[in-house]
């Protein structure tokens, strides 16, 4: 491994903007379930179980975010600015298309999801409307999160996170108001959410196109829009569609584990919105601090830094543990209180607080999956990773999630969550100390300082 030759931005830096990015994404998701369960119990679960819905379309989106933002990395990183802007220029193309797909999902095949979901019928009724509205929210929602990689890339990390205050402080102004109405008015409910959500994502590509062109120099043409040839494509592809089959395998296992809690009934369904809902603020730190990573060692492996990004990510895994770990701690202890903003039923507030015990250990184990998986994508070590953790998923996150839950009810599932992250922090964890990744990384080297690398995106 070469030792660091030039000064490399802290941690903490770029973890900052992007924590508070997670911060007001996941806020305005809480201030949503919290509207939807002052309406009912099956709203709330129409809104937690479409909000699964959603993030497995999400993994389209992320085949090219993950790509672009690791490609962009690397060149930038090997002095290659002509190869991170074409990059750019391809993973937005692809976005149109991958935003399409998305879309038409939701708007034909709605009720074959839920059904698969085994949602039940007050769930599905509400539930099924509401996803058909999102279809155009999901394409924009695509230009956005390949754009923001784009930018972070480039350590642009400020201006992502002034996007995503004014996108998510729009959509929550919005939906506060449609969902709840004003005066006489009772509102839309979920219909308002979708709305807001919508109009939100459009102003976001507007922000993010200034951002481009001010801080880029980079404005797309007509022709960007919608053209990715494969050629070009292929290097984000390579980077990204490994990570993003994993996700899908895991979003695959996740739903069988929601379709085990549905089972259960319409308020076990809830108390699961609630409590992951609320899990997901206890990973925002370590999120924050994996993507940073995860970008800071893309530019180090461009630039030949590997002992520098191996010390990194021992940091950025130490932070993240004792980050995960005392927040965990702290949502199971206060539970009785934080569960009463969503209900006041003493039995779904009790089973809460069993399930956020538990996830104690999910959330500790998950923070390797966070920091050294995006490491090693970084490097370009995705296939290992990729294969050796899909056994877990399927097993025992996905199988175990249906055995466990007839057998202990929710507590069951989340035991059988806390199991598969262990598993899998554990294989993450062997291959980044082994120095696996290391290969990978030198073939990067050598093809960003290839001469006419540029042209061969």
């Amino acid at each position: 491994m070469s030792s660091p030759s030039s000064p490399r931005p802290r941690l903490n830096r770029i973890a900052g903007p992007i924590l508070g990015e997670f911060l007001i994404g996941m806020t305005v998701a809480m201030a949503g379930l919290w509207l939807a369960s002052n309406e009912s119990d099956a709203a709330a679960g129409a809104f937690g179980l479409s909000q699964q819905v959603l993030e497995t379309l999400f993994v389209l989106f992320r085949v090219l975010a993950i790509g672009v933002g690791a490609g962009v990395t690397q060149a930038l990183g090997a002095q290659r600015p002509l190869a991170a802007g074409t990059t750019a220029l391809v993973g937005l193309g692809a976005s149109t298309w991958a935003g399409l797909i998305a879309a038409g999902v939701v708007l034909f095949g709605s009720d074959a999801v839920l059904g698969l979901l085994n949602a039940p019928a007050a769930v599905a009724q509400l539930a099924g409307p509401y996803l058909q509205m999102l279809a155009l929210a999901l394409l924009l929602e695509a230009f956005n999160l390949t754009m923001a990689a784009t930018l972070r890339a480039h350590l642009h990390a400020r201006e992502t996170l002034i996007v995503m205050m004014v996108m998510h402080g729009v959509h929550l102004l919005l939906a506060f108001v449609l969902m709840r109405g004003v005066g006489s008015w009772d509102g839309l409910g979920l219909t308002g959410y979708a709305i807001g959500l919508t109009v939100s994502r459009a102003v976001g590509l507007a922000m993010h196109l200034h951002f481009w062109r001010q801080r880029l120099q980079l404005v797309p043409r007509q022709r960007d829009w919608w053209v990715c040839p494969p050629r070009a494509l292929w290097p984000v592809l390579r980077i990204g569609g490994p990570g993003a089959s994993l996700e899908m395998v895991y979003r695959l296992a996740f739903m069988m584990s929601l379709a085990a809690a549905a089972r259960l009934g319409v308020a076990e369904l809830a108390t699961q919105a609630y409590v992951l809902q609320v899990l997901k603020y206890v990973l925002l730190i370590s999120m924050s601090i994996g993507w940073a990573c995860e970008i800071m060692v893309g530019h180090l492996v461009g630039a030949g830094e590997f002992r520098t990004a191996h010390q990194l990510v021992r940091k950025g895994l130490r932070n993240g543990v004792l980050a995960s770990g005392s927040l965990a701690l702290l949502a199971a202890a206060t539970a009785p209180w934080l569960m009463r903003a969503f209900t006041r039923d003493p039995a779904v507030i009790a089973s809460a607080q069993t399930l956020l015990w538990i996830a104690c250990a999910l959330e500790t184990g998950r923070v390797a999956n966070m920091v050294v998986l995006g490491a090693l994508r970084a490097t370009g070590d995705a296939i290992y990773p990729t294969l050796a953790s899909m056994a877990s998923l399927v097993l025992v996150l996905g199988l175990g999630s249906v055995v466990l839950g007839r057998m202990f009810g929710l507590p069951g599932i989340f035991a059988a969550y806390a199991a598969d992250e262990c598993i899998r922090s554990l294989i993450m964890l062997h291959r980044w100390e082994t120095h696996g990744w290391v290969r990978h990384a030198r073939e990067i080297l050598v093809r960003m300082r290839t001469p006419g690398a540029e042209t061969r995106f």
